[in-house]
């Protein structure tokens, strides 16, 4: 089927459902919030927000975001059953006539055996059921055959038609497992273009993982097999090895228009502060050959590339770093600078904090001023996520002091506030952030197990801040917790501890992949 020239693409962000299902990335309201209002200014189309009968804080995070995001639609995941079709409801109608919910059930022969125990007509009848109860609420309804990619044709042909009819105006057709090619999966959106009678009457969506590398490229081959709905996330985080990168498909789609003549409502000047407040909130730190926002997307170390660059950027740059919001800061924070510079800095890159959040990180800001000559963006983030974006605290850190080195036994003595109440120990280990961890353990009786440990200066020079990242695991249960200091055992331990409140005030449950 033709296209227009100008044919816009719906961006679908699922980075706070999809998303946050990646190990220890998690977030609570506040973190949801902000990363919402990210996605606003990043002017995305859809923000699906959660899955809202998955847990109460789940449930809670999708109302918020309903309640205060203006702009994108809101949507909130259920199965095709009403009582959850009713809970998505009950957070997602804040948003009005914004709110959409995206119900799913499995339409694979493998899912139908295994997992559901279903015939095929039990599949289709329950997935009309769905739409029509949800068309009841609002007619903003999206149906996702979860596993599309591996079921048979002819079947989702008849899935499609039948959701389509009951009500269903998007259609997502996802590759739940990351399995499909991009000629395949070229090849399966035509069909059903071409199959389903009534196909014109919805939007087909496709949402891809990465587990072959392949989820941008098989978007890319949807959208120009005519799916009008691009399923994505920030950074491309959610579970396993992720899933299409949000950044990635929208500067495809702006960097070679020549061949795909399609457009997005995206402001791409804020993909780059978007992709910093995610890695900041998670602490899942993007690798620095990742595209478009990876901290050498945009390095050249090759003379002949840094020659050609120097005469001419479009030598070697596709994309320039103002389009996605990378530009030089030419403005010097130090121990002089006042608030004014430093809240308009903040602004710059993306954070909009209350006047009480900006005073916590001015004392921060002011304190490591005096100890480092300048403060950079990457100092910045830290402050906001050590002093701000924080879950409840039932453990704080008042004070530690180590001591350690090649004629003495590393000794940790730390001192908790523990639901209000100070406590104290001491306690020897293998190395002074060994016995650190296990001063920590002792004092707040946890078994957490410690599954990784990284250590990283956030920039350079040796007044740079340390920036930890702890992942624990208890209960079948993992957290992920950040520290920066500038001292490396003092960031250990705040991250550390990060982690150990995550684990406390219950991370929400996982909600369901598609």
């Amino acid at each position: 089927m033709s296209k227009s020239k100008a044919q816009s693409i719906m961006i679908f962000d699922t980075t706070l459902r999809d998303g946050e299902q990646s190990p220890g990335a998690s977030m609570n309201i506040e973190e949801k919030l902000r990363i919402a209002y990210q996605l606003q200014k990043l002017n995305v189309d859809v923000i699906e927000a959660g899955f809202p009968i998955a847990s109460d804080g789940d449930f809670e995070a999708v109302k918020k975001v309903a309640q205060t995001i203006k702009g994108p639609q809101i949507a909130g995941l259920s199965r095709a059953g009403d009582m959850d079709i009713d809970r998505a409801w009950e957070a997602l109608k804040y948003a009005k006539d914004r709110g959409r919910i995206h119900t799913f059930i499995a339409t694979s022969d493998i899912h139908m055996k295994y997992k559901l125990k279903m015939s095929e007509q039990q599949v289709i009848d329950t997935a009309v059921k769905a739409v029509k109860r949800a068309a009841g609420y609002t007619p903003n309804v999206e149906f996702s055959a979860e596993d599309a990619v591996r079921t048979r044709l002819p079947f989702l042909v008849k899935v499609v038609q039948a959701v389509i009819e009951a009500g269903a105006t998007t259609v997502n057709i996802p590759d739940t497992v990351g399995y499909t090619i991009p000629t395949e999966y070229f090849n399966i959106i035509r069909y059903l273009k071409e199959n389903v009678p009534n196909i014109e009457k919805a939007v087909i969506s496709v949402h891809c993982h990465n587990d072959l590398g392949l989820s941008v490229a098989n978007s890319l081959a949807a959208v120009q097999a005519g799916a009008g709905q691009v399923e994505c996330t920030i950074n491309g985080i959610g579970e396993r090895a992720g899933n299409c990168s949000l950044e990635e498909v929208v500067m495809a789609l702006r960097t070679r228009h020549d061949i795909l003549p399609y457009t997005c409502n995206v402001n791409t000047e804020h993909l780059y502060p978007t992709s910093r407040m995610l890695s900041t909130i998670t602490g899942i730190v993007v690798q620095p050959n990742k595209a478009i926002v990876g901290a050498n997307a945009f390095a050249h170390e090759a003379g002949i590339h840094q020659h050609g660059v120097m005469m001419e950027k479009s030598t070697y740059e596709i994309m320039t770093p103002e389009s996605i919001g990378l530009t030089q800061n030419k403005l010097v924070l130090g121990k002089h600078s006042g608030r004014h510079a430093f809240i308009q800095r903040l602004k710059e890159l993306g954070y909009d904090l209350g006047k009480e959040d900006i005073e916590k990180a001015f004392v921060r800001f002011k304190s490591l001023a005096d100890k480092k000559k300048e403060i950079f963006d990457e100092d910045l983030d830290a402050i906001v996520a050590d002093e701000i974006v924080r879950v409840p605290e039932r453990y704080k850190l008042v004070q530690m002091n180590v001591s350690s080195g090649t004629f003495a036994m590393p000794t940790a003595t730390v001192q908790l506030e523990i639901d209000g109440k100070a406590k104290k120990t001491a306690v020897m280990g293998d190395g002074p952030v060994d016995a650190t961890f296990k001063a920590i353990k002792t004092l707040t009786k946890s078994k957490a197990t410690l599954v990784s440990f990284t250590v990283g200066a956030i920039t350079g020079g040796t007044d740079a801040q340390g920036e930890c990242t702890v992942r624990l695991e208890e209960n079948g249960r993992e957290a992920l917790g950040q520290g920066a200091h500038s001292d490396i055992i003092v960031a250990s331990a705040k991250a550390f501890i990060n982690a150990l409140n995550k684990l406390s005030s219950g991370v929400p449950q996982r909600g369901h992949q598609l």
